[in-house]
């Protein structure tokens, strides 16, 4: 180099450099220009992203009536807003058995327990309030990269038609194998026994998201075009034909549809110098570098994709991988979530039983809480308060989408039917003690819309092995009614229906019913009202007869 130097004058000196300088600014765009993005995910050949299946997903994703009593929806436990986890959250007893203890487990509320033919029956552990998940509902919006999924990995790559039991994804089909576990779990959405023919029935005569309100823009305009749900698929998918692996592939393109890209560190990489400030790009650092993060949590993802034990919990309480794998060496071990939008969450690790980030930062501080089986790479860090602060920083302002955290589009969402306190049944009025002064309690938890095949009414806490009668009206009994000194709360001149129907169950509050009915698909009939009222014939009760609270359902 230096002696071609000598060889040429100064001016074509200067104009090489000017080559090499204008080369050297060019080779740093392109570098700038192609670091680290969160680019679209990758989807399957036998399941190309359409914008109508994307319609189609998100309808079915929102749709409550995808569930066995119509108060689930895919989207109960997974909102935009809280980073793609569930905003509710249940405590239950950890391995000591004792609620209310460090070691508890946090999950989701589901839907109260159901037999084979939807009807009420007690759970074990909830009796009749809604089951809850065994571990914290992990996040959505990132799950569109993944190659397995639920926090042990059960979904895998290969998707296999739950109706034909035939491979239809060969590979890259985690979303869809994730898809069509919930809406049979007899803990998230369905009764005991519930299978894909009976959801794939009811979708058919479904009215979409009849139970939902405040409708996104985007939705509002396919229900126009495709008011139905068979017009929705055919256009999705060439003709009306509903089937589990069109829903499962519909809801996976909704899923991949969503691109959370636009934090202040995604700004940062496309070359917005401005958008992380001095305080996050700090963090940013010590996010890949002192602290370790990026050993699991790598950008642009912020997961691995893979799987590990890092001390939360003894693997004995829950074993993780393992218990898929069947391989000892994968004890203890869960799938590595994204950082992404992880500040929205309520709730951390798959046990829920973090809930701030400094908390988790403490845990990993410490080097984990147990030692069996735990990842090498998990050794105590140490981090000055200034360092928490800015990694902290980044963590909350540096890695979250605003459109996730404003429901913005594409994350916006309609308004469920079990979000709307003026929605649900009515209870009024007082019940009336039985045997051991228990008194029954009604069971109003299901939406009363025209059409809905998995409407039911219920009772507990009754007297086991007697009888119970239940009183249908068209209006309520007059203030102060009584029956044989029982508070009456449905009008006997005006009866629809009176029902007479063994208690299930042992005992003083261990008896239980249930009414399972459709409703009539019968537009006529929106804006009636009924009234309910359960008795139960109970020897030691005041005039024999216990009795519910009223119910008052307004169709819609």
């Amino acid at each position: 180099m230096w002696a071609f130097q000598w060889f040429v004058s100064p001016a074509a000196r200067w104009a090489i450099s000017r080559k090499i300088l204008f080369a050297a600014v060019a080779v740093g765009v392109t570098a700038t220009a192609a670091r680290a993005q969160l680019g679209p995910p990758p989807q399957p050949a036998e399941n190309p992203v359409t914008p109508a299946k994307v319609a189609l997903g998100k309808a079915l994703f929102w749709d409550e009536q995808l569930s066995s009593d119509n108060t689930v929806a895919c989207g109960t436990c997974h909102r935009p807003a809280r980073g793609g986890a569930d905003a509710r959250f249940v405590a239950l007893p950890g391995p000591d058995g004792i609620a209310g203890t460090s070691d508890d487990m946090f999950g989701s509320p589901g839907v109260i327990r159901a037999d084979a033919k939807n009807a009420y029956e007690p759970d074990p552990q909830h009796a009749f309030a809604p089951q809850v998940t065994g571990r914290n509902s992990p996040s959505f919006l990132h799950a569109a990269w993944a190659d397995s999924l639920f926090w042990d990995g059960r979904a895998g790559t290969t998707f296999v038609d739950p109706q034909s039991g035939a491979v239809s994804i060969a590979t890259g089909g985690a979303l869809e194998s994730q898809v069509v576990g919930p809406p049979v779990s007899s803990v998230e959405m369905a009764h005991a026994g519930r299978a894909w023919n009976e959801i794939v029935a009811k979708i058919e005569q479904s009215r979409p998201l009849v139970l939902a309100t405040a409708l996104p823009p985007d939705l509002v305009a396919a229900l126009a075009a495709d008011p139905t749900y068979p017009e929705l698929f055919a256009t999705a998918f060439g003709d009306a034909q509903v089937t589990a692996e069109r829903i499962a592939w519909a809801i996976a393109s909704y899923e991949r549809s969503l691109l959370p890209d636009e934090t202040a560190w995604d700004r940062f990489q496309r070359g917005d110098s401005g958008a992380l400030t001095a305080s996050q790009q700090r963090g940013a650092q010590l996010f890949s570098g002192k602290a370790k993060c990026d050993k699991c949590h790598a950008l642009p993802l912020g997961s691995d994709d893979s799987f590990h034990n890092i001390g939360l919990r003894d693997p004995a309480t829950d074993p993780g991988r393992a218990a898929i794998t069947g391989n000892p060496a994968d004890r203890g071990k869960f799938r590595t979530p994204s950082v992404r939008d992880v500040a929205l969450h309520p709730r951390f690790m798959h046990s829920g039983q973090f809930t701030t980030l400094d908390e988790v930062i403490d845990f990993y501080e410490r080097g984990g809480d147990f030692s069996d089986n735990i990842d090498p790479f998990l050794n105590a860090i140490s981090l000055s308060q200034q360092e928490r602060a800015d990694l902290l920083d980044f963590l909350v302002n540096g890695l979250v989408d605003p459109r996730v955290a404003t429901g913005s589009a594409p994350f916006d969402r309609p308004t469920l039917w079990s979000e709307r306190s003026d929605a649900h049944p009515l209870v009024y009025g007082d019940g009336w003690p039985g045997s051991g002064g228990f008194v029954p309690h009604v069971l109003a938890t299901t939406p009363a819309n025209v059409g809905n095949p998995d409407y039911k009414s219920g009772l507990h806490d009754a007297l086991g092995g007697s009888l119970a009668l239940t009183l249908v009206a068209a209006a309520p009994a007059a203030p102060g009614a009584t029956l044989k000194g029982v508070p009456l709360h449905v009008d006997l001149a005006q009866l629809y229906a009176l029902l007479l129907l063994p208690t299930l169950g042992d005992g003083p509050g261990g008896g239980y019913a249930s009414i399972v009915a459709g409703l009539p698909a019968d537009p006529a009939i929106v804006g009636m009202h009924f009234y309910v009222q359960w008795f139960v014939f109970d020897p030691d009760a005041v005039g024999r007869i216990a009795a519910t609270s009223g119910v008052d359902y307004e169709i819609f």
